[in-house]
């Protein structure tokens, strides 16, 4: 049995120092899960739900997998109850603006500052919701492939497969970003002078 799973046991158990311990050695893995899967400013928010949520079904965990893997199954459900609740106030800001613009034209629209976003959120965000997850949890928190699979609950081969599309997609956008970069400053290789 691992430490954390040991520590989780023993906070399910009562054990209030257990759960502070349990809560400070995974914090960063639920943070860094909830900025790439949910929404890099609502990251701090997410994690919090992870932990609300977690410590709301913690008499129920069986210790029947490792407790990285049920905590971190718990921090997918949350970033794709965030997604969900995201995708339905996007729909409905979209009808009040289109309302506004067929009624009397005045209307306000909050836009996103993609300044705020670092190039890697931006990178990730263009892969599919699958090859994002498979990526953020096995290649930036170092999960095992094996591990990954049970956090989204598919086959390892699954888990492997959306790893290997997720890097070509990252190559393929890199390297179109820089074949763009080139072009529109000029360096794209040698010009002829007539």
């Amino acid at each position: 049995m691992d430490h954390l799973t040991r520590l989780l046991i023993d906070a399910r158990d009562g054990d209030g120092r257990a759960l502070e311990r349990f809560v400070a050695e995974t914090q960063g893995d639920v943070w860094k899960l909830c900025r790439y899967l949910g929404d890099a400013r609502d990251a701090d928010d997410l994690a919090q739900e992870v932990y609300e949520r977690a410590v709301r079904s913690l008499h129920r965990y069986r210790a029947e997998g490792p407790a990285r893997g049920w905590l971190l199954t718990i921090a997918r459900r949350v970033c794709v109850d965030h997604a969900r609740r995201a995708q339905r106030r996007r729909r409905r800001d979209a009808a009040v603006f289109d309302d506004a613009v067929a009624g009397d034209g005045v209307g306000t629209l909050t836009s996103i500052d993609a300044a705020d976003r670092v190039a890697l959120d931006d990178v990730l965000e263009a892969l599919s919701d699958d090859r994002r997850a498979a990526f953020v949890l096995t290649q930036v928190l170092g999960m095992h492939y094996d591990e990954a699979a049970e956090v989204l609950d598919c086959p390892v081969g699954t888990i492997r497969s959306r790893v290997a599309r997720a890097r070509m997609d990252l190559v393929e956008m890199m390297t179109d970003d820089t074949a763009d970069d080139e072009r529109s400053t000029g360096t794209d290789g040698p010009r002829r002078t007539t």
